[in-house]
């Protein structure tokens, strides 16, 4: 009897520890994004698969992670509101439309000309100042800001029927077709261009039939959808940042251990990293493929660029302060932030190097 009782209290004791085995086994991390599962023609994916590999080996396997590709599990506005709960879906990644009718403030990443080149836009991205300014997402939509990809390489290019774009001017008069978002809209007026705000699925017929003379998009998209077949001309100017928002549910998050906690966090920067690189190369790349393909291709000088911003700016601000109600405050603490970077990278990388 009394070894029978042994056994038992035994098996009660070694219960709580089998049970917490179990829990920190079946921590799953199901991830989201809207772009193909391809480990070579976008940024995401690869760096998804890097997180997953870093987590899972990091956590000794308590947390897996599943990736959806290809909008398997819906739209970016879809799956942020399945992440906000937090159980069939713990993460997402969404790009600036879709973030800002979650957290308006994003709404600032419209801006125009906020980079000059890649290095200012990821020490902005992966500072300290802009992880502050997304922590409200917490508070405001039970996520967690992991990080911020470049949605296709972050800058974009013009590609129109009419003329090669080299100056402000050559803008005059011509209908450029915009995603479906008044900070862009704002924009094409204040350089003296109209816009006709479409869909995307109605981009390509909207060129071939003249609706819009033209458009723009990262250089990846430019030349993944071929526009070269229904436009003549493309010029780099990069007056806009495309860029997507990593986010995980607070909730699920706040549900793990510490250690599983910093595996998340840690693994999720070192894969931002990798996503920069990746797309830094994919836009370089495709680029080059785009003076291949359209008939004339211009990158756009940083006087021109820096004459346009002072068209377009102030234009932005007033629509973000007074039509979209941010406060104006706010909105000049972002743009002061980005002038810090730009100064503090150009000045740090020439006194590293340059002497």
């Amino acid at each position: 009897m009394r070894m029978r009782s042994l056994t038992g209290l035994f098996a009660l004791a070694a219960l709580p520890l089998a049970m917490a085995a179990a829990q920190a086994q079946a921590e799953e991390m199901a991830i989201a994004t809207i772009l193909p599962e391809n480990m070579s023609n976008n940024e995401v994916y690869p760096a998804l698969v890097h997180f997953k590999n870093l987590v899972e080996t990091r956590t000794d396997g308590e947390v897996t992670v599943s990736i959806f590709g290809n909008s398997q599990l819906g739209s970016e506005v879809e799956t942020a509101r399945e992440v906000q709960g937090g159980r069939t879906l713990q993460s997402t990644i969404i790009t600036t439309g879709a973030m800002s009718s979650y957290y308006p403030d994003y709404q600032m990443m419209t801006a125009p000309f906020i980079f000059d080149n890649w290095r200012q836009a990821w020490a902005f991205f992966d500072g300290e100042w802009f992880a502050d300014f997304m922590s409200g997402t917490i508070e405001q939509t039970d996520m967690r800001y992991l990080g911020t990809f470049d949605d296709g390489g972050g800058f974009v290019a013009f590609t129109n029927n009419e003329r090669l774009i080299r100056t402000v001017d050559d803008l005059e008069g011509l209908n450029i077709r915009t995603e479906e978002n008044p900070g862009h809209v704002a924009i094409m007026r204040a350089l003296g261009a109209s816009a006709t705000p479409l869909p995307w699925g109605e981009v390509i017929t909207a060129l071939e039939t003249g609706l819009a003379d033209g458009q723009f998009n990262a250089p990846v998209l430019n030349t993944t959808f071929n526009f070269h077949e229904v436009t003549d001309y493309t010029t780099l100017t990069g007056h806009v940042y495309n860029s997507a928002a990593w986010l995980v549910s607070e909730e699920w998050f706040q549900g793990l251990t510490e250690s599983q906690q910093e595996a998340i966090v840690t693994s999720a920067r070192e894969a931002i990293a990798i996503g920069h690189g990746m797309s830094g190369a994919l836009a370089t790349a495709s680029w080059e493929e785009s003076c291949e393909t359209f008939q004339e291709c211009y990158i756009m000088p940083p006087e021109e660029r820096a004459r346009m911003s002072e068209i377009a700016t102030p234009a932005w601000r007033d629509w973000i302060v007074n039509d979209f109600g941010l406060d104006g405050d706010r909105v000049d603490a972002f743009l002061e932030e980005v002038e810090r970077v730009r100064v503090e990278v150009a000045e740090s990388d020439v006194a590293t190097y340059g002497r």
